[in-house]
């Protein structure tokens, strides 16, 4: 109130101060049919001196290919080849270091993953265990990474995972199933070129691409959903429509499910998955399950979760004749049921996404228990 010429200020209460994420992006990308090509020029401004070379970790799937061929080696690069066959274990990422501390006296000028998410996440993590001691298992979890990682290049093969984009880097270690999530483990540069998707087999091109459309209903459909994550799963969302439900061309499609997966990943940035990829871990680190396929195979029973987004799932299966595998978990004991829930359920963020604070109230051991069964 005025009082003469000076005015009466109420006091107000401290304004309550919110912790928001600040999230590092990948800071470079390059995309376009072809541009793998444009790889030596990148690469050239980073080198250190002759003497530290650019590491390769590459799909094994290439090595009788041309694409090999196409890497621009000079000085003492090296290839490395790299089964995917498996999900991405810390004991690979340990043995990569070694490997690579023992040849070379001088830490590489960079790491180059190129392959889909398990050459992604390979890559990742060998750039932070350059430069971080002890094994890639001490930095499973949120925000353990204290020193910045080498420079490193994610070139995807496939898409649908998001690798190529997320600050996460998700490893089977010999205790749990979890990413390796922090400021450093973000690619600082990206290339994507269609081209390199176009010979992926039918099924490997549907439970990937798949990943992508799950993390979109899990984001869209959870708790930590904002206008940031809305706008990146909402777009990864439409364009996965259009490539699993439209009529589109292959150069066409493939272009669409590059920027799926880059949205998608994109979506989770700020937000969360949910419960098919909660359980699908817990697959992952008894059986030995493929992430994308074992995101189908779990959320193809969660009706009660996401019914709209199992409908369109089972809609996308069904218009290219996918059969999901049956069984997978038919013989299991209860130790085995145990073990994968205790994984599954470890992943406390992703359960608080899909159900919210008081998740524990409305989920336990025995529903998924009850979930495992039907797989």
């Amino acid at each position: 109130m005025k009082t003469g010429q000076y005015y009466k200020v109420e006091s107000v209460p401290p304004r309550r101060l919110k912790k928001f994420m600040n999230f590092p992006m990948v800071p470079r990308v390059v995309f376009g049919n072809g541009s793998f090509d444009q790889l030596g020029g990148i690469l050239m401004s980073k080198r250190k001196h002759s003497e530290a070379p650019f590491i390769f970790l590459v799909d094994d799937v290439f090595e009788s290919k041309r694409l090999p061929e196409r890497i621009p080696l000079i000085f003492n690069d090296q290839i490395i080849f790299v089964s995917a066959n498996e999900e991405p274990k810390t004991y690979q990422v340990d043995a990569l270091v070694n490997k690579i501390k023992e040849e070379f006296s001088d830490l590489p000028s960079g790491i180059v993953g190129i392959g889909g998410g398990t050459l992604l996440d390979l890559a990742k993590a060998v750039s932070i265990l350059l430069t971080n001691e002890g094994s890639a298992a001490d930095y499973q979890g949120w925000d353990l990474v204290d020193t910045p990682a080498v420079y490193h290049v994610g070139i995807p093969t496939i898409s649908g995972t998001g690798a190529e984009v997320s600050r996460t880097t998700v490893l089977l270690g010999p205790e749990k199933k979890l990413g390796i999530n922090s400021d450093h483990t973000t690619f600082d540069q990206v290339v994507l070129d269609p081209e390199l998707i176009q010979d992926v087999p039918l099924e490997q091109w549907f439970y990937t691409g798949m990943d992508c459309f799950i993390h979109c209903i899990e984001s869209l459909n959870g708790t930590y959903l904002n206008a940031f994550s809305q706008s990146y799963g909402e777009k990864a969302l439409e364009l996965c429509k259009e490539v699993y439900l439209g009529d589109l061309g292959p150069a066409e499609s493939r272009d669409k499910l590059m920027m799926a997966s880059w949205h998608g990943g994109m979506s989770i940035a700020y937000s969360q998955v949910g419960v098919a990829h909660a359980m699908s871990y817990g697959l992952s680190y008894l059986l030995g399950v493929r992430h994308g396929i074992g995101n189908c195979l779990v959320f193809q029973h969660l009706e009660e979760y996401y019914p709209k987004g199992v409908a369109l799932f089972q809609t996308m299966r069904e218009k290219h004749g996918i059969e999901l595998p049956k069984g997978i978990c038919a013989g299991l004991t209860e130790t085995d049921l145990d073990i994968m829930v205790s994984v599954a359920l470890d992943l406390a963020p992703l359960w608080e996404n899909a159900l919210g604070v008081r998740w524990r109230d409305k989920i336990g051991p025995e529903k998924l228990k009850s979930i495992y069964r039907k797989i």
